[in-house]
């Protein structure tokens, strides 16, 4: 795949289907039912309170913003990749259809760059579901933290160092996941030189209710 940026945005990223199929790259309406959720997506979880708040909007308003979804291998399917909340929103407020704007079949590679940089662009996603993505766009298809870089948008270091966020002990990453420790709180943490200097050390900043600069 050749590399490329954020900047470009997702039209550029994947193809438009030809316009029997879509009207010219216009919305069509897409039955719920055939969405499937991107296996590549990074985001693990989303605020309940959240889609319940815009579940509401959509029964009153109606879906403002296409989905934009990407041909499946399986006939009659879609693979979505840009509004997983309005989908399952929309799930929820007993909708059937919703408007979304297909774009050719990609690859899984494709799936989560365009996942990624859906979220980055809406800044979706915490620093370990980037992490974990980033991760996986390193393992998976044997991309350097420069390619990555480059195809998401961001500095060579931002990756570098946001990878390093899964360096940490599971513990000190749930805390994260959870809040209790900030991102600036994990980065600080790595500079320690071993797992219970940096347990022992989230432990006071939980129990005295530290900032990163303390």
């Amino acid at each position: 795949m050749p590399k490329r940026g954020l900047g470009r945005g997702l039209d550029a990223l994947i193809p438009v289907n030809e316009p029997d199929d879509a009207a010219h790259g216009g919305p069509v309406a897409l039955l719920v039912s055939q969405i499937v959720r991107n296996p590549r997506q990074p985001r693990t979880r989303i605020d309940p309170q959240e889609l319940a708040d815009l579940a509401a909007s959509i029964r009153e308003h109606g879906v403002i913003q296409p989905v934009i979804v990407a041909k499946s291998a399986v006939p009659g399917q879609y693979t979505l990749i840009a509004g997983e909340r309005r989908v399952e929103a929309s799930k929820l407020a007993g909708l059937a259809t919703i408007p979304g704007i297909v774009r050719g079949q990609t690859s899984d590679q494709g799936l989560l760059e365009l996942a990624l940089i859906e979220n980055i662009q809406r800044a979706d996603l915490s620093p370990l579901e980037a992490a974990q993505a980033y991760r996986h766009l390193a393992d998976d298809f044997s991309l350097s933290h420069d390619d990555i870089a480059r195809r998401v948008g961001k500095q060579r270091a931002t990756v570098s160092n946001t990878l390093r966020l899964l360096k940490l002990p599971p513990k000190i990453q749930g805390a994260l996941a959870q809040g209790l420790i900030s991102e600036g709180h994990a980065r600080a943490l790595l500079a320690l030189p071993n797992a219970q200097a940096q347990l022992a050390a989230m432990s006071t900043i939980i129990g005295k209710g530290l900032n990163a600069r303390q």
